[in-house]
């Protein structure tokens, strides 16, 4: 069989009523192109994997990974990465506030770069999510010493050669931007578009990631101060 030369990378969390809406915008958005779309189930209890089953039996191109129990995103998006077999790997999230059209998009860019941030730039979230993203965008940078306007946005597109390099930890999936640019691959933004929540519930909000987030941005400040940068000019 024949290696794709897209793969999707969704992680999913209790969404069992955006699977069936969310397939049938993907394969609109990417007819005629080779894909594989790799749904890492992360331990939902909804009926998610139940539908899951029933999709991919009908969609040879669609595939599920499950896991045992609740795992957390990062850990979701680390086995897509390492389960794709496309040239290219496209991460987004399950909730259908991201849109395959953009895909496309993401992907001619991957000509230019090795890593194409999408970036929501009119943003359908409630009020308060909106600002706290702002300010949390706003500390990451500052105290990382980037400049992605949206980090958050899990749709992005990637080579899949540059991931290898990647070690995820618990919650880099935020930094992802910084740890490509750690290992000298070169990383963009484009607008894309966003769409506010219809079915199932977020699973982030302010209280549950805010202090976790902080500590992480700390790490990802150490390694970048602590990385390694030398120039070898002779070796006999």
């Amino acid at each position: 069989m024949n290696n794709p030369d897209i793969s999707l990378v969704i992680p999913l969390y209790n969404e069992v009523d955006n699977i069936e809406p969310l397939g049938l915008s993907i394969i609109h958005a990417l007819q005629g192109k080779s894909y594989e779309v790799l749904f890492v189930d992360d331990g939902s209890t909804d009926g998610s994997a139940e539908k899951l089953k029933e999709w991919c039996a009908r969609h040879p191109e669609f595939h599920a990974i499950r896991f045992q129990k609740n795992t957390g995103q990062t850990a979701a998006m680390d086995a897509g990465f390492k389960h794709a077999r496309g040239t290219y790997v496209v991460s987004m999230d399950a909730d259908l506030q991201n849109d395959p059209a953009d895909i496309p998009k993401l992907l001619e860019k991957l000509n230019s770069y090795d890593m194409v941030c999408g970036w929501r730039q009119k943003r359908n979230d409630p009020w308060i999510k909106r600002i706290s993203s702002k300010v949390a965008n706003y500390i990451r940078n500052r105290l990382s010493w980037e400049d992605i306007k949206d980090t958050g946005c899990s749709l992005k597109a990637y080579r899949r050669e540059c991931l290898r390099h990647i070690k995820l930890y618990n919650g880099m999936h935020r930094f992802l931007p910084t740890l490509f640019k750690m290992e000298g691959f070169t990383v963009t933004e484009i607008v894309v578009n966003h769409y506010p929540r219809k079915f199932g519930k977020s699973k982030y909000g302010i209280s549950n990631r805010a202090i976790r987030a902080f500590i992480d941005l700390l790490v990802v400040r150490w390694m970048k101060k602590r990385k390694l940068n030398y120039e070898v000019i002779k070796n006999d």
